[in-house]
């Protein structure tokens, strides 16, 4: 069999994709409709979403890949640019610039004899060719959705979607409501309002609101190894009641700001991101409303009786799943709507073979490490070096998967890379490294922090981790706190998996 494989996409997916399968053998083909690598964080690319001044959510540590780190000097939270140049860099550092198609639009994939039809147009001309494999990394945040609100047609001032938000200028001095609870949302109603417009936003339900930043550490430290292995383990009411405390300790009670009152039960409200959103609300630079109930004219009624006149609407309520060039057949066998998309592990589907899909995780949390992690997955099932999924096995995933299609798909990323690591076999035991043991049990899970073991493991992997193993607490890096050695003993006498008992004997 060719080992051509065609990728659909060259954002941070894809290009992982291209990097491990060709250290797998393979001759990874990507198509692009933008001009260049870096998908989202490309401004050029139509379906980017990104604002001129935009930072990332995530901490540099785990906006990255473990192969490559950004220059000295870039701050904990880069800017959109900088991501984009790491982007370009590493395509360069593995040739994936050099199998990289540009201005290449897929329009249509299909099942055909051999493979997978694909046919796409590039630079105006229409090409089509079958390949043994192909990876659909086109990315899942590229189609904003909007909600129907009563009234909506009628109202007289500009409505966009934060996908097309361009920057606060043309905003300053108007009266902006801001639709929506998640990051986004938060991310550009701060901007605005720090830029001089009048805000008000209004949630379907308040999430508790953590700071991007606390106590000098990235908030995103959170996702740890201790974390996915107590979800697995713990009882949920427990495990949502310490969510609950970390949540207020962290960024305080909405209510108390002026914000509504979340739910009290965190994994009915939801979290979100956001350094400066509470603060304005507390400030009375922005006002938070429940959500919509009506609009007539330029006037938004709200849920709470309150209303108000209004120069502009900004959604901010997330994007449905679309693959437009999926043919029918695949659709239906992967039984696709606005949100779902079966798939077992995220990635695969028993009836489709030889076709893989990345970067489709509902997730929160930082997503370069488990975009590396999925396609290590990927490249070592197709290339020999861990064992593919049995039948038995995507089955399983599958009735995993369409279980949970009723209730709240959003995965932790913790629990995302952890799934990825086992399958790949590069999850470390952290007993084997009883020096870095806290880094690895508390730290970040860095895309560096599964390269210890398994295929492709790094000489220095233990230093590097040592050095990004940011933790909260403490600044020994290698002693326990008393909290985390309770945590880590109450974890060990609950859990069934000797890895963690061993954890015990660490402290």
């Amino acid at each position: 069999m060719s080992r051509e494989v065609a990728i659909v996409g060259a954002g941070p997916a894809g290009l992982a994709a291209a990097r491990w399968l060709l250290a797998q053998g393979f001759e990874p083909v990507l198509l692009e409709a933008a001009d260049g690598p870096g998908g989202q964080w490309r401004h050029d690319n139509p379906l980017s979403g990104v604002w001129p001044d935009m930072r990332t959510n995530t901490s540099r540590l785990v906006t990255r890949f473990s192969d490559l780190d950004y220059p000295p000097g870039t701050a904990v939270f880069p800017h959109n640019r900088e991501v984009l140049a790491h982007l370009e860099a590493y395509a360069a550092r593995f040739g994936i610039d050099q199998r990289l198609r540009t201005h290449a639009t897929v329009e249509r994939l299909e099942r055909a004899p051999g493979g997978w039809r694909l046919a796409w147009r590039e630079a105006g001309q229409a090409r089509e060719q079958i390949f043994p494999r192909v990876v659909v990394a086109s990315g899942r945040f590229n189609t904003p959705y909007a909600p129907e609100v009563p009234g909506l047609e009628s109202f007289t001032g500009e409505v966009i979607h934060t996908f097309d938000y361009s920057g606060p200028e043309v905003f300053r001095g108007r009266r902006v409501a801001v639709a929506g609870g998640a990051i986004s949302a938060l991310e550009v109603a701060c901007d605005m309002a720090m830029a001089g417009a009048d805000v008000t936003i209004a949630c379907r339900r308040q999430r508790y609101v953590v700071p991007k930043i606390s106590g000098g550490v990235p908030i995103d430290s959170r996702f740890s190894r201790y974390g996915a292995n107590a979800g697995e383990t713990l009882p949920a009411d427990e495990l949502a009641r310490r969510l609950k405390a970390w949540l207020l300790r962290h960024g305080g009670d909405p209510a108390r700001h002026g914000a509504p009152a979340p739910a009290d039960d965190p994994r009915e409200a939801g979290a979100a991101l956001s350094q400066y959103f509470l603060g304005l609300v507390a400030e009375g630079r922005i006002a938070a409303r429940p959500w919509m109930s009506r609009i007539e004219g330029e006037r938004i009624a709200f849920a709470d009786g309150a209303q108000e006149p209004f120069d502009a609407i900004v959604w901010g309520t997330g994007f449905e799943l679309r693959i437009p060039f999926l043919s029918d057949e695949i659709r239906q066998v992967l039984d696709m709507d606005g949100q779902h998309i079966d798939l077992a592990d995220f990635t695969f589907h028993p009836q489709l073979e030889g076709l893989a899909f990345l970067g489709m995780i509902p997730q929160t949390g930082p997503y370069f490490p488990v975009l590396e992690l999925q396609a290590r997955w990927l490249a070592y099932a197709w290339g020999g070096a861990c064992p593919a999924p049995s039948a038995e096995h995507m089955a399983e995933g599958l009735a995993e998967y369409r279980r949970a299609r009723s209730g709240p798909l959003i995965q932790p990323m913790h629990a995302v890379a952890m799934r990825f690591a086992r399958l790949a076999g590069v999850e470390p035991d952290p007993s084997d490294s009883p020096g870095i043991a806290r880094a690895l049990l508390f730290g970040p899970l860095t895309a560096a922090a599964f390269r210890l073991t398994g295929p492709d493991a790094l000489p220095d992997a233990k230093e590097v981790i040592a050095r990004e193993g940011v933790i909260h607490g403490t600044a020994d890096g290698a002693a326990f706190t008393a909290e985390e050695q309770g945590l880590v003993r109450e974890l060990a006498a609950a859990s069934s998996d000797p890895k963690v008992k061993a954890w015990a004997g660490l402290l």
